[in-house]
């Protein structure tokens, strides 16, 4: 199964040289690192959301992590 890229707006399959990387990347990782990465992202959306109903201004760390 491909693993999916964003390119210039489009979804396509990612290139095999391009998922070797990040395979081989995901691997040299540890799991550890990337769980807590995905938890900071997920943290700062929640504060993000939470600013946006409470009419606050977000920091550019939280601004970016929001998809429109």
């Amino acid at each position: 199964m491909a693993i999916k890229e964003l390119y210039n707006g489009v979804v396509r399959d990612m290139s095999a040289e391009a998922e070797a990387i990040i395979t081989k990347d995901q691997a040299d990782t540890p799991k550890s690192i990337r769980v807590q990465e995905i938890e900071r992202i997920d943290a700062l959306k929640a504060s993000a959301k939470a600013k946006l109903i409470a009419g606050e201004p977000l920091t550019e760390e939280e601004a970016e992590t929001i998809v429109l």
